[in-house]
């Protein structure tokens, strides 16, 4: 009790003094106090507040960092109090530490610990919100900046990767306010469910990976940083859903651009100025978009006959009467404006790339050329797995001598057969070898595929294609010769196959 009443003694004292000495002597003192606390402690503090400034209005980035640092953190097992929230638009929970709680954490074998402080601003209802961290001080100076940098790159790796991903498409109004719209992009597309070769898939994966990893390289070599991709082929060979597998697979936001809502490039100009980093820009059928090759011909047309005022002045007239001009896409991709912004992919898809100005899809531009035709042998067991949920079946040989033979469908189709039959799986695998059969019948079957480049030999089975280069070599496209190579009998072909069928149904009994 007695030590007691010299406590209570003691701070009654320190009040009376806190009232008579002058406010300057008390903050003197208090300095000198802090001055020796910091001259035998053996920790630095470094306090991040939320603001920058005394307005508290310019929002410390550094602030936001940490709070998704630690987010990415097992946090729950280290810390006591934990500020769980999640957002409408977002499936994922958040969380905060609480006010005054300290996480711990380790650094190439130093423990550092945050503490978040939130205090209340005196006849306010306003919040002043900080972390402080506290460091070893005699390795602060080789220990706070790389720590600090780990801070900022495991943030924007957890943000990229636990934010919604958005889908964007142009609104005709980019020269007077935003010229995007957008919804949440939920398509489930991803390249364990994508019906493609493996190699074709591998090479995709590898490449897209190196991009994203490649910001050091980008800027060593003296390129922006994108990434173009032409993906060509006939209809429901699955262009689309491999862009929503790469933008999966990144975590990238979609752009859709039409090009026929954009008034002319200057427009086309702003759209690209508002896009953002880590995002995937795509004009779909860039052969039916607009007609860009209509310049190129005028231009032409104009130095062979100069004579035809008028055709010159349909070509001058591009930019002057409010379209896209080929030029203004060119610039788009890969001219000056195209360095707006880092860590962008830029995607075009056609169905007939020999309608492509060669110009467009040239190296530099289009940087990886993926043919995508019909599926192969592995492709349609990812199909099969996905609709049916089997690995395996008896009428699987079959399938594959056909698709060896010429009678191969493409993705949409045969998933639209599966769908139909997802509940009898004997009668969807029937199915299939029906319109493969119809298919070689009606002669519309393709051979096996090698395109040869300066670069590689790709060989795929049939017509899905990985090609490196620029449009001069090219082969021909998959369904111009694949007509040519037919069997020498096709009577004693087609009775071969009736043959193998009945064999095979008769031995599994199916």
């Amino acid at each position: 009790m007695e030590i007691l009443s010299q406590l209570w003694s003691f701070l009654g004292l320190l009040t009376v003094l806190q009232n008579i000495l002058p406010s300057q002597l008390l903050s003197l003192l208090n300095s000198f106090y802090e001055s020796l606390q910091d001259l035998f402690t053996p920790y630095s503090y470094f306090e991040i507040p939320e603001f920058n400034g005394y307005c508290g209005v310019d929002v410390n980035d550094l602030y936001r960092h940490v709070n998704l640092y630690l987010n990415s953190l097992n946090s729950a097992s280290q810390c006591r109090r934990l500020t769980l929230s999640r957002s409408k638009s977002s499936k994922n929970i958040s969380f905060t530490v609480a006010p005054n709680h300290t996480v711990h954490d380790s650094f190439n074998g130093h423990t550092l610990s945050w503490t978040h402080h939130v205090d209340t601003v005196q006849d306010s209802l306003e919040e002043k919100r900080s972390f402080t961290l506290k460091l070893p001080k005699r390795h602060r100076q080789t220990l706070l900046s790389p720590y600090l940098h780990h801070v900022t790159s495991r943030a924007e790796d957890f943000e990229r990767v636990s934010r919604e991903r958005r889908l964007f498409t142009n609104n005709g109004h980019a020269s007077y306010e935003s010229g995007w719209v957008s919804v949440p992009f939920r398509h489930p597309s991803t390249f364990q469910t994508l019906a493609l070769e493996p190699e074709l898939k591998k090479q995709i994966m590898d490449d897209l990976t190196a991009f994203s990893n490649g910001k050091e390289f980008y800027h060593r070599v003296g390129r922006p940083w994108k990434r173009g991709y032409l993906l060509y082929g006939v209809p429901g060979s699955g262009k689309s859903s491999l862009i929503a597998a790469m933008a999966n697979y990144l975590c990238y936001d979609v752009y859709d651009l039409e090009l026929t809502k954009v008034t002319d490039n200057s427009e086309l100009r702003a759209l690209l100025i508002q896009t953002t980093n880590r995002s995937i820009i795509v004009i779909e059928d860039i052969d039916c978009s607009v007609d860009l090759t209509a310049d190129r011909m005028s231009k032409k047309r104009s130095h062979s006959h100069p004579s035809k005022k008028h055709t010159e002045s349909r070509y001058d007239d591009g930019e002057k009467n409010g379209r896209v001009t080929l030029s203004g896409l060119l610039n788009f991709t890969d001219g000056l404006w195209s360095c707006c912004g880092e860590e962008k992919i830029i995607v075009f898809t056609t169905n007939h790339r020999e309608n492509v100005d060669p110009a467009l899809v040239r190296w530099g531009r289009m940087d990886m050329h993926v043919s995508l035709g019909t599926c192969g042998v592995h492709a349609f067991k990812v199909l099969a797995k996905n609709y049916l949920g089997v690995d395996c079946h008896g009428l699987f040989d079959v399938v594959e001598s056909f698709i060896r033979s010429g009678g191969a469908l493409t993705p949409a189709q045969i998933g639209e057969i599966l769908l139909r039959n997802r509940g009898d799986v004997d009668m969807a695998m029937k199915e299939v070898v029906t319109a493969m059969q119809t298919k070689i019948l009606g002669g519309g079957g393709t051979q096996r595929e090698v395109i040869d480049c300066d670069d590689m030999m790709v060989v795929r089975s049939p017509e899905s294609v990985l090609v490196v280069g620029s449009p001069e070599n090219w082969d021909s496209s998959p369904g111009k010769n694949g007509g040519k190579k037919r069997s020498n009998s096709k009577v004693n072909f087609l009775v071969r196959l009736r043959s193998l069928t009945k064999s095979d149904s008769g031995r599994r009994g199916v």
